[in-house]
């Protein structure tokens, strides 16, 4: 038996200041709800998603000062807490006891869609066997932005996140990789970009990929062309900000001869 579910009727907790009743089919009792936030430009969240963050009573985020940010943009007034890579475990049974006293709790993360490559999917685990609602509210992801403009197949797509650091896992992944016929997303950070678009060339040839950085931000960046050409090109220049990066997958043909 679960010990955070209750049954029969549950006593609502005090709402947060602004706090408004749920749409027409949105749960009333204990939920979780996670929030797609903007890449970079506040512009981009939907209008649910704000909706949904100027009702619940708390609002979960990797960096309470950069969700603040959001917030205030929207004269939105709730209580946060911080949920990262370093206290999520800690801070699930808490979660689960304020979703189980009939509180509404809203997931984000910095930027994008939260639990994909960052924190929340071991709360959102818990919550959904916990027997609470857990509820999308999709919007803002590096992933599609990126395979929107990147010119690459995109009905069947693989998405890796960041490559393991450590150099052994690291080139058994990209060997593990090397004959992928599908499109191959990645997330990179700045100081390690060159190093890893030489890794690729390396290990996989010299594919056809697009890639986007500082997403939807003032200094977006998206590049179309080779590995070589983006290794030769971001190989003099000091790189900032996130990337985000789509590969080409093996030519069928190539597949073929390797199979």
């Amino acid at each position: 038996m679960n010990p955070h579910k209750r049954t029969g009727t549950v006593t609502s907790p005090t709402p947060s200041p602004g706090r408004q009743d749920p749409e027409p089919g949105e749960p009333t009792g204990g939920a979780l709800y996670v929030v797609a936030t903007p890449l970079g430009n506040l512009g981009d969240i939907t209008g649910r998603g704000v909706e949904t963050l100027r009702r619940v009573d708390l609002v979960l985020c990797e960096d309470t000062r950069r969700t603040r940010i959001l917030l205030s943009h929207y004269g939105i007034s709730v209580r946060t807490l911080s949920l990262h890579e370093h206290n999520e475990r800690a801070r699930v049974e808490a979660v689960l006891g304020r979703l189980a006293d009939g509180a509404q709790v809203a997931l984000v993360s910095d930027a994008g869609t939260p639990a994909v490559s960052d924190p929340g999917y071991r709360l959102v685990d818990a919550a959904a066997l916990g027997g609470f609602a857990v509820v999308p509210i999709p919007g803002p992801s590096a992933v599609t932005a990126l395979l929107s403009v990147a010119g690459l197949p995109a009905d069947r797509y693989v998405f890796e996140g960041f490559l393991p650091p450590k150099p052994g896992r690291r080139a058994r992944r990209l060997a593990e990789l090397a004959a992928e016929t599908r499109t191959i997303v990645l997330f990179e950070s700045p100081h390690r970009i060159a190093r890893t678009l030489a890794e690729l060339l390396a290990a996989w040839g010299d594919r056809r990929c697009c890639l986007g950085r500082e997403l939807t931000k003032r200094f977006e960046e998206i590049r179309h062309g080779r590995l070589s050409d983006l290794a030769t090109y971001l190989g003099s220049r000091a790189v900032k900000g996130e990337i985000t990066l789509a590969v080409a997958g093996m030519d069928a043909k190539m597949a073929a001869v390797v199979e």
